[in-house]
């Protein structure tokens, strides 16, 4: 199962129970599909960056859930077909995994120096001295 993240914009103009009710069909749809509810989060009304309607504002909420894809799907049919919801975007959340955490570990201890290619890579490279220009070396004869 994946991590996903859902942001609801919900009317402003609904009463808390309906709000309620809509969060918890959401929620219902993605625990009937063998999900997992991680977190709900109300960020309250905002103003929105454009009209949608007559409405110049909405209460977002954010939804972060652990579901198979299918899961997401339905879960967007739904959400489509909900009158209350302005706008919604569902976003799957990164998450390193722990194969992927242990070769940055193991990446991190070792220096990342790799040899020049050629000749000509050599002569950019301020770390490369030449021993000709070294102090140690004789001092060339014009």
């Amino acid at each position: 199962m994946r991590r996903y993240e859902l942001m609801l914009v919900v009317r402003p103009d609904l009463a808390e129970d309906r709000i309620q009710a809509v969060l918890d069909r959401a929620t219902r749809s993605v625990t009937q599909a063998d999900g997992q509810i991680v977190k709900v989060s109300p960020w309250g009304r905002r103003r929105l960056a454009y009209p949608i309607g007559p409405h110049r504002e909405g209460s977002y909420h954010i939804v972060l859930f652990d579901a198979p894809s299918e899961a997401v799907l339905e879960l967007e049919r739904g959400l489509n077909i909900t009158e209350e919801v302005m706008r919604h975007l569902v976003t799957r959340v990164e998450r390193p995994t722990a194969r992927r955490a242990a070769s940055a570990d193991a990446d991190a201890e070792e220096p990342d120096v790799a040899p020049p290619a050629d000749d000509e890579d050599v002569a950019d490279h301020a770390e490369i001295i030449d021993e000709s220009e070294s102090e140690a070396a004789p001092a060339a004869i014009e």
